[in-house]
């Protein structure tokens, strides 16, 4: 029996590897050599980044596409990394400033944001007008008021000017006021007397004098219980810091007049008076006063005398020497047989109607008479 060899095969030889092909093959065992939290935690540190700190996103792709084509020759586990990385870690693009043209843009956000937040922490500058005591203000308020109104030019040509000096503190003034309040001018000036020579005279007539009376000693000089409650609230907020002469003075308009109101026994009329005659605030319209309500009646040739709410428009050509045309309307309305306070001045005692004052400073009711101390209210009588 023959026996037949088989040729045994030869070994094929095995093909060189390509150092191109392998390299760009992922390689297994480095991938199990690295455990995925490991990877995720390597991979989401904060420092790494695709792209440095100032690259656009576009310089950042064309980054990443270099560095993948240099990866074969680093080895053969860079491309896979890179491609993980890119998966793992979330690509927000970096803002892009706008560059204005007049400088940098960080110190022009920056003085941008210190001119808003300094306009909105800038106080409200209240301006006190200037007095009608100052040289030349009273030419510039007739000036004004001939300019304006041809009707009341008329009224200013047929009478002298006016002339405003200061008297007395305000704080003297004001008590003066409270103790005027509701009396005839002869039964007023017995008391005021009688006042002052408690307070050891005008000189002494200051917060602390008043505040020592008791109003038994007030009440045996004819001062009411409800009026000495009155002097002894004024006086109690000047001791307090509430009030003094220097913030009075120095205070605008429309926080004088919401201040003074908080005192008990002095309401809207007394104040305006009080600006107008001791302060010689120049812009000031006693709308609750009836002399000056009748002096815009004939001066306009109005059917009814206008009601408080109307003066406003009425005399708003005035503004700002509204103070001077209520002043040439109080000696329109006397020219008229009304009796107002240049006729008190004369020591006829005329009450004029409205303006009183209440319990807690309001107004009482138009048909109250309120008597006026013209050696107070009127500047011209001394």
């Amino acid at each position: 029996m023959t026996q037949r060899v088989w040729p045994q095969p030869q070994p094929q030889p095995q093909p060189q590897p390509d150092l191109h092909t392998s390299d760009l093959r992922p390689n297994p065992r480095l991938l199990l050599s690295v455990s995925p939290p490991m990877r995720e935690q390597i991979l989401s540190q904060p420092h790494l980044s695709t792209a440095p700190s100032g690259v656009t996103a576009q310089e950042s792709g064309a980054a990443a596409q270099e560095s993948g084509a240099a990866a074969p020759e680093s080895g053969a586990a860079a491309p896979e990394s890179a491609t993980t990385a890119d998966a793992k870690i979330p690509f927000r693009p970096r803002k892009i400033r706008k560059v204005s043209s007049e400088g940098d843009p960080q110190q022009v956000s920056s003085s941008a944001s210190t001119k808003k937040a300094a306009n909105s922490r800038a106080p409200v500058l209240l301006v006190v007008p200037r007095p009608l005591s100052v040289e030349g203000e009273i030419d510039n308020a007739l000036h004004h008021l001939r300019a304006a109104d041809p009707l009341l030019a008329r009224v200013i040509d047929a009478h002298d000017p006016p002339t405003f000096r200061c008297l007395h503190p305000p704080f003297h003034s004001l008590t003066r006021s409270i103790l005027y309040q509701q009396l005839a001018l002869k039964a007023a000036a017995s008391i005021y007397a009688r006042f002052l020579s408690l307070c050891g005279g005008e000189s002494g007539v200051v917060p602390e004098a008043v505040l020592a009376l008791t109003p038994h000693q007030l009440r045996q000089i004819g001062v009411s219980s409800r009026k000495a409650s009155y002097l002894h609230d004024l006086a109690r907020k000047y001791h307090n810091g509430i009030l003094s002469d220097a913030s009075i003075v120095a205070m605008d308009d429309r926080s004088l007049f919401a201040m003074l109101t908080m005192v008990k026994g002095i309401g809207a009329w007394s104040v305006h008076m009080f600006m107008i005659f001791s302060l010689h605030r120049p812009d000031v319209l006693p709308v609750g006063d009836l002399g000056v309500r009748k002096g815009v009646q004939v001066l306009y040739g109005l059917g009814d005398i206008p009601r408080p709410s109307q003066m406003e428009q009425l005399c708003e050509r005035w503004r700002p020497y509204r103070s001077v045309g209520a002043w040439y309307m109080w000696r329109l309305a006397e020219s008229r047989g009304t009796p107002t306070m240049a006729s008190m001045g004369s020591g006829a005692g005329v009450p004029i109607t409205g303006g009183g004052e209440g319990t807690g400073g309001g107004a009482l009711p138009q048909q109250q008479a309120q008597l006026i101390d013209p050696i107070q209210m009127l500047p011209n009588l001394g």
